[in-house]
């Protein structure tokens, strides 16, 4: 979250603070002020960076393999219901380690939205993740929703283990495979669009905990980039950011030009210039795999190859 959002939270937070503390205000006074801090601790606490930032890539995936205006408006519904979910349940299954660390920049943390507010929308954006899921195709509707579930599994557990990376990479690569189900005939995505994709997601998982890897080992999170180290993590970063750009721009048979080439070199430097920067900047190595990710969604946008 932006320092924008981090001042809007924690105002309402001290104005909410306030009125308890001196009882003044009358009921009726109250409920707008509270209604709009909850409503920006929710929009804080979905995550969204990065829930924009894939529902519009996998829309543009869509409308690149041949889904008209409706296919993809129901592909941006679901992936962005499904993201919702995820943001919401991680905000708030991690409240007690987010507030053990003091990071009161989280909207839980700062009291402008609680846990069980958070609970609810969760499971209000995944009750609407599977009708619109669905919608795109039985197959299709399938896999998002695995990739969904693999999330889910993450924030309840999985983020603490050896296998914290599986998740993402199941996540990561059903997206392209959600995309491609919901076309006619209900193909598969060629065998090198989900593995970048995979890819992509163990990228994206490095750069997103890299920056709370000490905070997590405080409060009892061993995932495997804790198990790494910082150091590590951040060396090892830009590996699979840039094999998965390497397959989508040198994976399909007969590509030419200076096109993918270009875009393999941007995302080379993106991904090592991101893992740099982490050393100052915590949250630039997650910025990077967002731009990367964006790079090669570009790929295919420029080689006009159907996914399938």
């Amino acid at each position: 979250m932006d320092a924008t959002g981090r001042d809007a939270v924690e105002n309402a937070a001290g104005g909410d603070a306030a009125r308890r503390d001196t009882g003044a205000g009358a009921p009726a006074q109250s409920c707008a002020p509270r209604r709009r801090s909850t409503a920006a601790g929710l929009a804080a606490a979905c995550h969204p960076v990065p829930a924009v930032a894939v529902t519009l890539l996998v829309t543009a995936l869509a409308a690149t393999a041949g889904r008209g205006t409706g296919g993809c408006a129901l592909v941006a519904a679901a992936v962005l219901a499904g993201q919702l979910s995820v943001g919401w349940s991680n905000d708030a299954v991690d409240a007690g380690r987010d507030r053990a660390a003091g990071r009161y920049g989280k909207p839980v943390v700062s009291g402008s939205v609680s846990a069980p507010a958070l609970r609810a929308a969760a499971v209000v954006a995944l009750v609407l993740a599977v009708p619109l899921s669905f919608a795109c195709g039985p197959a299709a509707g399938g896999v998002h929703l695995l990739g969904v579930g693999a999330a889910w599994a993450y924030n309840l557990g999985l983020k603490g283990t050896a296998l914290s990376w599986l998740p993402y990479a199941v996540g990561f690569a059903a997206l392209p495979a959600f995309v491609a189900l919901g076309l006619p005939g209900s193909p598969w995505p060629t065998w090198w669009v989900w593995v970048a994709g995979a890819l992509l997601g163990v990228g994206a998982h490095l750069g997103n905990v890299l920056p709370d890897i000490g905070a997590d080992l405080a409060t009892g999170v061993r995932g495997w980039p804790q198990r790494l180290g910082p150091a590590r993590t951040r060396l090892l970063l830009p590996v699979p950011l840039v094999a998965a750009s390497a397959l989508l721009a040198l994976g399909r048979p007969g590509a030419s030009g200076t096109a993918c080439p270009a875009a393999l070199a941007a995302a080379v430097l993106v991904a090592v210039g991101g893992a740099v920067a982490g050393r100052r900047r915590a949250g630039a190595p997650f910025l990077a795999s967002i731009v990367v990710a964006g790079i090669d969604v570009a790929l295919l946008v420029r080689q006009g190859a159907s996914i399938t």
